[in-house]
């Protein structure tokens, strides 16, 4: 069981956070399917600036296929030998894999009764990982859903101490096509939530 406040209630605007999460998520473990690209192409922003990388994205979907999407997933995060980029917490913090970032997740992810996944092929520091980790800390997925001060600690234990960096990557990167405003709103999404704990605090 997560370690959460008796009767912690997930407000509207959590399961919203919640769900951009898991967008995140969904996105960078596995190419899109057509029917979550479908789902993307309908996307409308307002003016924010969350808003309007939402509008490119969609606009990204629209201009792309299941099959281009697919080679580009591969181009940018598995490669022959390996990626682009490498959307490891271990990697970015220590320039290797499974070093020690990883073994302090796996110690949080044990306190908070998070389970690794028996079909899981990744270290669980991967930024999708990560992003469907917080998902359910926001809406009890693991349990209770956990407290303000919790999610915030896992936010920058885990994800702001390189999570930004890596969608900066992802934005630049040479074979990003539909993944740049992915990218773009991860970089957007990890702001706001920084400056709402920083507020929360």
């Amino acid at each position: 069981m997560a370690q959460g406040l008796a009767g912690f209630e997930v407000t509207d605007e959590d399961h919203l956070r919640a769900q951009w999460y898991v967008l995140l998520a969904r996105l960078l473990s596995a190419p899109p399917d057509q029917a979550l690209l479908t789902t993307v192409r309908g996307l409308t922003g307002d003016d924010s600036e969350l808003g309007q990388v939402i509008r490119t994205l969609a606009a990204a979907a629209r201009a792309t296929t299941p099959v281009a999407v697919r080679e580009e997933h591969f181009s940018l995060f598995v490669g022959v030998g390996r990626g682009e980029l490498l959307p490891f917490a271990s990697y970015y913090l220590t320039g290797f894999l499974n070093e020690k970032p990883l073994a302090r997740l796996r110690g949080d992810m044990s306190d908070l009764g998070i389970a690794r996944a028996d079909d899981m092929k990744e270290p669980e520091d991967h930024i999708a990982s990560l992003c469907e980790m917080m998902a359910g800390l926001i809406t009890g997925t693991f349990g209770a859903p956990v407290d303000l001060t919790q999610q915030r600690r896992f936010f920058a234990t885990h994800i702001a101490c390189w999570a930004p960096r890596f969608f900066a990557d992802l934005q630049a990167a040479k074979t990003a096509a539909f993944y740049m405003p992915v990218g773009a709103i991860g970089s957007v999404f990890m702001s706001i939530e920084g400056q709402a704990f920083e507020m929360a605090a």
